[in-house]
């Protein structure tokens, strides 16, 4: 593709989406229309032009898309993704010699000078285009002969300025001058891979009888629950085999009781490792029968991942140099000082039998793939090699599409980054613990008008099993709305874990950021038909998700001006469907707060001064506005958000 000769004078430089000079692909979403843009330019004043080519991943074919200069020689196109795969693209630019010629000739002309002479190279650069382009040359020697045979010059300068001929003409340029940018690539995902709405739950915990081991057929009668919610991805902590040896009791004591079941991350005993299922859940059919039960209902079951092992997985014995060892002959359990995971142990990555390791590890996922599987969140995966993960995503992926990966990376920016970088399809973030409205726009603007917009998706998680964050611990039912609303508006995918967040459970573990009689070390048994305010808004926000494509993306999002701190304000728009919002949201979970807020009249599509209708979609209630500042005010204890749509 990429063409060398002294002959070429166009530079193209800047070229976008391109992540890490061209090194990971981009990422979208079928049905995603991206903007490709690059800087192109060239020496002196002469006119260029420039193309988009894109390479199907499917069969290969490739389409030119022209550029369109915009301003400061910077130029763009777009192109609405509709098929999965690696897509290759680069871009091309080159002198256009029949614009500079119709330029030149115009000017002549209207200086009142002879043109004969540029008739003639007009005619020459026609000729050479008819033979360059067969497929066009009759119609392109057709309009030589009227150019020849002009009565006027002026009639000349008609024939030669038509913009008919200029279509003809753009396909021509002589090989040797044509610039090339590397190529790079463009990855399209399934929608599910940018939309989603998780909600985690522990199967063990499913049943309504207490004192009895929750299995998947008890997970079965949750299912009509979890889709009346609005979700469309069940997740599930590990399933497999639980550790005997060095078993956690509750509240992670190092005391375990014959009851204790341990935690489902202490992964392995003699019962089998992470191919297997813990026995009180049930079987593998029984597994795949929810799977495919889940999937009739709009829900994919997510698996979770954890490449560690209780100290009698059977790892440890058929494979002991897959692990530390110390010189003490004891083995190396995972360890974050002052935390100690006695029951777990981690792989060595730096193994000399890292190629059957990684072979292994790698066949375990596959194993659940070839269960039902589609979805998996992998757990703390930063802890495990990059290359690792590059190599095993593209093979899963490679062999099974579909297949979508969730990063659990609450660690250092660079490192979450690398990981989306390497095949995740979607990671963890630092939403949970942003809270002000600087905090907030600052970390969006971040994700979506960076880079990172082209390999990060968020998914926003108010909690989970391991995290109860200070705004919930003291905001109580108040910020569990809060955080649902923001969460669910400002990213296309979120997820909570439940049924503690519905039920506004809040009590830390002491001075922890954790929840006490944490359900990874024990069985709860919940009245899964409770009522709660919380869950009743839930299911609205997820049934506004799914009604209103704005907030199927996270990319779309615009911020407005407020004129208090503690109402944040931001615009969401859908041009394929015309679906405009405003949400507005109270960040004081106790007290009612108001504010201007300044509407983008012209990214709204409305003409300054024009009256328009609003809908609130929470509340139902319906407003009519005019002017670009607009009044809101929000109760936290009625309802700490509005989530507007443009009735046109």
């Amino acid at each position: 593709m990429i063409k060398a000769s002294g002959k070429t004078r166009v530079i193209i430089s800047n070229v976008k989406p391109v992540v890490e000079g061209g090194n990971y692909p981009a990422k979208a979403v079928i049905g995603d229309t991206i903007s490709f843009s690059a800087d192109v330019f060239g020496d002196g004043h002469d006119a260029i032009a420039a193309s988009l080519y894109l390479r199907n991943a499917a069969d290969e074919q490739v389409q030119e898309l022209p550029l369109v200069f915009q301003i400061n020689d910077y130029w763009t196109v777009e192109h609405t993704f509709t098929e999965m795969g690696k897509h290759s693209f680069w871009i091309e630019g080159w002198e256009d010699h029949y614009t500079n010629w119709k330029k030149g000739l115009k000017k002549k002309f209207d200086a009142g000078q002879d043109i004969a002479v540029e008739i003639q190279i007009g005619l020459l650069l026609l000729e050479k285009a008819s033979a360059a382009l067969p497929e066009h040359a009759s119609a392109i020697q057709d309009w030589a002969q009227r150019l020849e045979q002009a009565a006027t010059p002026a009639e000349a300068v008609e024939l030669a300025l038509d913009e008919a001929l200029a279509d003809l003409m753009f396909p021509y340029r002589p090989e040797d001058i044509i610039s090339s940018s590397p190529v790079f690539q463009i990855e399209i995902e399934r929608k599910k891979a940018a939309f989603s709405t998780w909600y985690e739950l522990f199967p063990r915990s499913a049943s309504k009888v207490p004192g009895k081991h929750g299995t998947f057929k008890d997970v079965m009668t949750l299912l009509p629950r979890v889709a009346q919610m609005g979700f469309d991805v069940l997740y599930f902590p590990p399933i497999h085999p639980i550790g005997e040896k060095n078993r956690k009791g509750k509240n992670n004591s190092l005391e375990a009781t014959a009851d204790d079941p341990g935690s489902p991350w202490a992964i392995g005993n003699r019962r089998g490792g992470h191919k297997a299922i813990h026995p009180e859940l049930g079987t593998l059919n029984d597994f795949k029968k929810l799977v495919v039960t889940a999937k009739s209902m709009g829900i994919e079951i997510a698996m979770d991942i954890a490449f560690q092992c209780a100290p009698d997985h059977p790892y440890v014995k058929a494979h002991p140099e897959w692990f530390i060892w110390r010189p003490d002959g004891t083995v190396q359990y995972a360890e974050n000082p002052p935390k100690r995971y006695e029951d777990i142990l981690p792989f060595n990555f730096e193994t000399d039998d890292w190629e059957n390791l990684w072979t292994e590890l790698k066949d375990v996922i596959a194993y659940w793939v070839d269960a039902g599987v589609t979805i998996f969140r992998i757990d703390n995966p930063h802890t495990k090699a990059f290359r690792f993960w590059e190599w095993t995503i593209a093979e899963i992926r490679n062999k099974n599409p579909e297949v979508l990966f969730l990063a659990e990376a609450f660690t250092r920016p660079r490192v979450m980054e690398r990981l989306a970088k390497a095949g995740f399809n979607q990671s963890y973030t630092y939403f949970t613990w942003r809270n002000t409205k600087k905090e907030i726009e600052e970390y969006l603007t971040e994700l979506t008008k960076t880079e990172m917009r082209y390999y990060f998706r968020p998914n926003f998680w108010p909690n989970t099993p391991d995290i109860l964050p200070p705004a919930l611990i003291t905001g109580g039912e108040n910020a569990h709305i809060t955080r649902l609303i923001l969460a669910a508006t400002l990213s296309s995918s979120y997820g909570v874990y439940g049924p503690v967040y519905e039920f506004g459970i809040n009590v830390p573990h002491g001075a922890k950021e954790e929840y006490v009689d944490n359900e990874k070390y024990e069985i709860h048994h919940w009245d899964w038909d409770k009522y709660t305010r919380i869950r009743e808004i839930m299911i609205r926000v997820n049934r506004l998700r799914k009604e209103n494509p704005a907030l199927q993306s996270t990319w779309n999002i615009e911020f407005a001006e407020t004129t208090n701190d503690q109402i944040i304000c931001y615009i969401k728009t859908d041009p394929m469907t015309n679906n405009k919002l405003i949400v507005a949201v109270n960040l004081d979970f106790w007290n009612t707060h108001s504010a201007s807020v300044r509407i983008p009249e012209a990214l709204l599509g409305i003409t300054p001064g024009s009256p328009y209708r609003v809908q609130d979609l929470l509340s139902g209630d319906e407003y009519h506005w005019q002017g670009e500042w607009q009044y809101v005010e929000l109760n936290p204890y009625l309802m700490p958000a509005h989530i507007f749509r443009i009735e046109q």
